[in-house]
């Protein structure tokens, strides 16, 4: 993670939650285009930077904004109307502020606020990596449409072939190599967050079991302090959102144990 192409990637994308917010997809695609690969295409697993590359192209083949696609084609059509790229004012009341500690004095201190903070306005880049606000009965509405292979009921909202390539393992051996090694690094992420698992088309998918946890699991935690994740062999989803970034234990050992209560209370 740390290298000057990395380094240089969050300085000229403001790519950071820190570093304020985006620019505009088309200024942000420049910017890209004037820095190296970290990487030849293939070759290594990266985390979050292609999502936010297709989100730009996604948008630009629909000949809309991203949310609107967005809303259209899965949003809308799974109910999920407390999701989107922003929070409206009528709303506000129910978002949380982000809590993280100060790197001095390891007091807690407001990372990001509600009202007037990052998700109070509609941001100039929509952002496929993770720019989505939305709520654990969204979250939810949207697993059950992977886990029922794309069709929440009677409307399909993805392709069967669509949804397993989202949630089985794309990742050469080389690659798994290098994700692995990114998380055993990453601190606080002890509890087995982001490890024994590959990657699919935008989640994480358990490959192999060193706990509770069934291979073929897939979802995703947030540095935010969220977990959500399904898995077919029990049919199930789970769903975690606190307000305390990951970069204290804290949170990494409140998602162990909500995993492993969810799965002791299985008859």
């Amino acid at each position: 993670m740390a290298s000057p192409i990395r380094a240089a990637t969050f300085e000229r994308l403001d790519y950071s939650a820190a570093s304020g917010p985006a620019p505009e997809p088309d200024e942000w695609m420049r910017r890209l285009g004037e820095l190296p690969l970290q990487h030849q295409p293939g070759a290594r697993w990266q985390y979050d930077l292609s999502n936010e590359v297709v989100g730009v192209l996604v948008s630009r083949v629909a000949g809309k904004p991203l949310e609107t696609f967005l809303r259209e084609r899965v949003l809308g059509p799974l109910g999920m109307g407390d999701t989107g790229f922003h929070v409206p004012v009528d709303k506000i009341d129910r978002l949380p502020p982000l809590y993280g500690p100060d790197p001095q004095t390891g007091e807690f201190a407001v990372w990001d606020e509600a009202a007037g903070g990052r998700a109070g306005a509609p941001p100039a880049f929509q952002g496929a990596g993770g720019g989505l606000v939305s709520t654990a009965d969204d979250y939810h509405a949207y697993f059950r449409m992977l886990l029922n292979h794309g069709m929440p009921g009677s409307e399909r909202i993805l392709s069967r072939a669509a949804v397993e390539l989202m949630t089985t393992n794309r990742l050469s051996a080389a690659q798994l190599a290098a994700r692995e090694n990114m998380f055993s690094h990453a601190a606080h992420l002890s509890s087995g967050q982001g490890v024994s698992g590959g990657w699919g088309f935008g989640m994480a998918v358990r490959t192999s079991r060193s706990d509770y946890t069934p291979i073929g699991q897939f979802g995703w935690f947030g540095g935010s302090g969220t977990t959500a994740h399904a898995d077919r062999t029990n049919q199930l989803s789970g769903i975690l959102l606190t307000q305390v970034g990951l970069s204290t234990p804290d949170s990494p050992r409140a998602m162990n144990d909500f995993w492993t209560t969810l799965y002791q209370a299985i008859a």
